[in-house]
């Protein structure tokens, strides 16, 4: 096996595989293996939940691109060229107007230094996780 794969691999990341030496007690204390197998009939279903949670995550994801792709990148400048909120603006209700003496252009990063948007499919999965979580959600919904 190792002349197929060279010299270079290495089998330190293999080392993670002695975490699960604890199991063998198993064996021996009956009560443990009512608690393992309790645990492995269980992660069928919390896998088909977890499918069901990733589906409801990626069509929210999608129906947020539809509608906010490439929305988060304008911001109010002043006429001296300097940001004046962190917070996407837009140029016609309801969107978001700047305040009298400033103007809406791009570009700006975007929420969260540029992670937080709808732009791909990914950002967009990170973002509703972000949402469902309920972790920094706040900075999302008002901003």
């Amino acid at each position: 096996i190792l002349a197929t794969v060279g010299t270079d691999f290495d089998l330190r990341t293999l080392r993670a595989v002695r975490v699960l030496r604890p199991l063998k007690l198993v064996s021996g204390i009956p009560s443990l293996q009512v608690v393992l197998k309790s645990i492995m009939k269980a992660m069928v279903p919390l896998l088909q939940i977890g499918l069901l949670l990733f589906f409801a995550i990626v069509m929210f994801a999608i129906i947020g691109l539809e509608f906010y792709i490439g929305k988060f990148h304008n911001a109010c400048f002043s006429q001296t060229g300097e940001q004046v909120g962190d917070y996407p603006c837009g140029k016609e209700p309801p969107a978001r107007l700047c305040p009298n003496e400033t103007t809406c252009r791009g570009y700006w990063p975007g929420p969260n230094f540029g992670i937080t948007n709808f732009d791909n499919i990914l950002f967009a999965v990170l973002t509703v996780f972000q949402c469902i979580t309920m972790e920094g959600w706040t900075d999302i919904l008002y901003n």
